[in-house]
């Protein structure tokens, strides 16, 4: 780090935001009642808004959006005559899945190996930290020379589409001169790095239904149709045998031009097992960031312990399909409804019910602000050069974001780099990155005021 004056506050706030994050990660802030009590979530906006006002913003909202979930906004006005400046982040958060297997429990902030772990360190309420340190670093250093406005979204994991619908009744509320999207991460820690694209999606429940009830497997398997075998014929349909996605109707052969991801790197970022191969064929990048992408996320069925020799009746699943920039998520939605009407085996009944969507998006990196980033971020990292990735991931917000608003310059940066673990146990944020990243967007918030006068 240099000895840049906004550098000096940002490492000297440090152990505040250490303190503040370890607050907000204990809020068990995941947006579906059916696992937490909706008060966490409830709890976390509080907090949020708190914060918000402790540093002086003006007209702080808890939006009650279609969803049934909270969304905190808040606008700090700038120096008359200067640009407006979107910053978003959410506070809610994936669920834990087996808490079991976390190393230190997911919602107490635990300091190991150099980087702090929780739920949400990095996905993304380390990313409203990251604002509060920008702006409170700006404050102590003349001042922020913009006026601010900040979102922290309350479902964006569940992909509800509650903040969306929202901004889209209230199209004046967030409307500003350039966004910051807060909720992405650098390639690898210590490379800056903005995404120039995001993986929409689409998200679906399917049932399959065969029997009026369960039955015995020994009186009448080998010809009674079980349910359960033929939701895993159906699943199996969806990918080719080397693992690549093969939904009907949908094309899986794109290619990514710019920043590519050695395998090798992959294989450790991802924790690949050794002698387990990657699926799919092309690039890494390809495949992750140009491609769309097939996942049973969940399946109903007995578990082991405590499995009774039975046929099942019914069984049901929970597939997520991301979509790539250049295809439609609402297209693709219809194609992997149709698949899966059309696949199901011995004449089950279907039944598909959709949970959640969101379209992909596409930044124009060639734009003013992103040369005030590239700056910030000269600075911020010295020695390395702002680089451009895809981000295989879904933000549905900004594509609503950018209909709202085609002129708005929308700029995706944040914590949630490889090591990070996002959506998976033993989650974890860098805190360096935290200080860089705080640093680089205060200096692109100075960057770009100035290139506004201009």
């Amino acid at each position: 780090m240099t000895a840049h004056p906004i550098s000096e506050t940002v490492a000297s706030l440090m152990p505040r935001a250490k303190a503040e994050l370890t607050e907000l990660v204990a809020f068990r802030s995941v947006a579906d009642p059916a696992q937490f009590p909706r008060s966490e979530c409830e709890a976390a906006a509080g907090w949020v808004a708190d914060a918000l006002r402790a540093e002086e913003f003006q007209d702080v909202a808890l939006l009650d959006t279609p969803d049934g979930t909270q969304s905190v906004y808040g606008y700090l006005p700038g120096p008359a005559g200067a640009p407006t400046v979107l910053l978003y982040a959410h506070y809610d958060v994936q669920p834990p899945l087996d808490e079991s297997a976390w190393l230190s429990p997911p919602f107490e902030l635990t300091e190991r190996d150099g980087r702090w772990f929780g739920r949400g360190a990095a996905d993304c309420k380390g990313g409203f930290i990251m604002h509060l340190l920008a702006l409170r670093a700006l404050k102590a250093n003349g001042g922020v020379p913009v006026s601010v406005k900040v979102i922290a979204e309350g479902s964006e994991e569940q992909g509800t589409g509650g903040l969306e619908r929202y901004a889209e009744a209230h199209p004046e509320l967030l409307a500003a001169d350039t966004i910051v999207i807060g909720d992405t991460g650098n390639f690898r820690v210590g490379l800056p790095t903005v995404t120039a694209t995001l993986r929409g999606m689409t998200m679906l429940r399917v049932q399959l239904d065969t029997l009026e009830g369960n039955l015995h497997s020994g009186q009448f398997g080998g010809a009674a149709p079980d349910a359960l075998a033929a939701m895993i014929q159906l699943l199996a349909s969806l990918r080719a045998e080397d693992g690549t996605t093969t939904v009907d109707g949908l094309t899986s052969d794109a290619r990514w031009d710019g920043l590519q991801y050695p395998e090798g790197e992959f294989r450790s970022d991802a924790k690949v097992l050794d002698g387990v191969g990657l699926i799919g064929t092309g690039t890494v990048a390809d495949r992750i960031w140009a491609r769309p992408a097939v996942t049973v996320i969940g399946i109903d069925c007995p578990p082991v312990v405590g499995a009774t020799p039975s046929l099942q009746a019914s069984a049901r699943a929970q597939i997520s399909l991301r979509v790539p920039p250049g295809q439609d998520a609402t297209e693709a939605t219809k194609l992997l409804t149709a698949h899966l009407e059309s696949h199901a085996p011995w004449g089950a009944r279907v039944s598909v019910e959709q949970v959640g969507q969101g379209q992909p998006f596409r930044a124009d990196i060639t734009s003013p602000a992103y040369a005030s980033m590239a700056e910030a971020m000269r600075l911020a990292y010295p020695g390395e050069e702002m680089q451009s990735s895809g981000l295989g991931g879904s933000i549905p917000l900004c594509n609503t974001l950018s209909a709202l608003y085609p002129e708005v310059e929308i700029l995706l940066i944040g914590l949630s780099e490889p090591e990070a673990q996002i959506h998976a146990v033993n989650e974890s944020v860098s805190p360096e990155e935290l200080e860089r990243l705080s640093v680089a967007e205060a200096l692109f918030l100075r960057n770009y005021a100035e290139s506004k006068k201009a």
